[in-house]
């Protein structure tokens, strides 16, 4: 098959632009976005804690409005979250100590608002925030900023400004919020739009068709973008409809485009992207679905790469998580498939081990902290294992609720967010 894309993909780069500020600085204690302050699911804190249950560990527990798959945001003493709340999807505000502050109303809940046999809801996608604003996204299309105390900014419906969403499972991607800018996919079928949005005014700053010659169901994704900066140098990457794709951050020309992620010659028209790449300063970790293959791609790749490529460090031809999103650390990358975790060497691709870990579906993706990797599986059972080459377990923790979101560090504690209630791991306050 003859594959025609864009003229972009002619310009062959080997670094981008920097079309954004350095991201606002937040304090190691803080974690800003679904996957932390890089974007990589990596925690600096230290001495958090390893093991909890009902009556252990638990600093406090709040009762939700509703359901809800989004990864808390904390920025010093509040958390930020989104919620179901009877026909709306609301922001919430709560602080450190457990309190709700404030509840703002920012969407309808119109139509489905469960999918993926009731596992996916309308407040899947997380929030953000740079201390100043925090901005949030719901499976509706709604999307607003907010000041952290609770006062509108601006608000608009994707649907409304960019066309109806015809995803066969919802709109769960999560924009990604970097310098003065956020990012989204917006695949609807019909077309797939980059996006970049000023984050002060919801204005356009560019938008980009997102050309494939993918069909079926893999015109569908559900995975949220990720920034890849070394220096001063960075590019955003997408992910979906058959490809990762590289964007320049100035204008989202394409950079590069990874494919063979469903091969031509044994096409799955079923194979679409939930787990989000993971970016390195230097290493791409990029998944695919339903154990198909993974790529380890050198961050100064051009063109269209393809198996074999001098553009890839690694290509597994099988093993990928279907939805928790790689983790890279201390020189290892981890891949939390459904109660397997399977451990690679970074620079090779080799396997370390493959080891079972619990019997449940995972969606919530792997943070690193402390030495340790936190994987959360939908039952709220949260495996601890020490980070290295042997399969180490530390412990394993059980609570009494469902979870799809990531777990969110700060201060020495462990926020994690169920389907009933909202947790904080650690000791109570004195």
């Amino acid at each position: 098959m003859r594959i025609v894309f864009s003229s972009c993909l002619l310009v062959l780069l080997a670094a981008a632009v920097v079309g954004a500020p350095a991201p606002t600085q937040s304090a190691s204690f803080d974690w800003p976005q679904w996957r932390g302050p890089n974007n990589d699911g990596i925690s600096k804190e230290t001495g958090l804690p390893t093991e909890w249950g009902t009556s252990n560990n638990i600093a406090w527990t709040l009762e939700l409005p509703g359901r809800g798959g989004s990864t808390p945001a904390v920025w010093r003493d509040r958390l930020f979250l989104t919620s179901e709340d009877g026909k709306d999807i609301v922001l919430m505000c709560v602080s450190t100590g457990g309190k709700e502050l404030w509840k703002r109303t920012f969407g309808p809940i119109k139509g489905r608002s469960r999918f993926m046999g009731a596992e996916g809801d309308n407040a899947s996608p997380s929030p953000s925030t740079d201390g100043k604003h925090v901005w949030a996204f719901a499976g509706t299309g709604d999307l607003a900023c907010f000041d952290v105390d609770g006062k509108e900014v601006w608000k608009f419906n994707m649907q409304d400004r960019y066309g109806k969403y015809e995803a066969q499972h919802g709109l769960h991607n999560t924009p990604l919020l970097d310098g003065d800018r956020l990012y989204l996919e917006y695949f609807i079928r019909k077309t797939a739009y980059v996006v970049a949005l000023d984050k002060a005014s919801g204005k356009e700053v560019w938008k980009v068709e997102r050309k494939s010659d993918g069909y079926g169901e893999n015109l569908d994704s559900y995975t949220s973008p990720v920034i890849w900066r070394k220096g001063k140098d960075a590019y955003l990457i997408t992910h979906g409809n058959d490809y990762a794709i590289a964007h320049r951050l100035d204008n989202g020309e394409e950079i590069w485009r990874v494919g063979g992620l469903n091969p031509k010659d044994k096409y799955r028209a079923d194979l679409r992207f939930v787990s989000s790449p993971v970016a390195t300063p230097d290493l791409i970790v990029i998944p695919s679905a339903k154990e198909h293959g993974v790529v380890g791609l050198k961050p100064d790749a051009t063109g269209l790469v393809m198996p074999g490529s001098d553009s890839e460090a690694w290509r597994l031809v099988k093993g990928t998580p279907d939805v928790a999103s790689p983790l890279v650390y201390d020189g290892l990358v981890y891949l939390c498939k459904d109660g397997t975790l399977v451990c690679l060497d970074a620079k090779t691709g080799k396997e370390q081990y493959s080891q079972r870990i619990h019997a449940n579906r995972y969606r919530a993706s792997p943070v690193a902290a402390d030495g340790n990797i936190y994987l959360t599986a939908h039952d709220a059972t949260v495996t601890v294992v020490k980070a290295g080459p042997e399969f180490k377990e530390v412990a394993v923790n059980k609570l009494p609720d469902e979870m799809t979101a990531s777990p969110a560090p700060s201060n020495g504690r462990i926020y994690l967010r169920g389907w009933k209630k909202l947790y904080a791991i650690g000791a109570p306050a004195k």
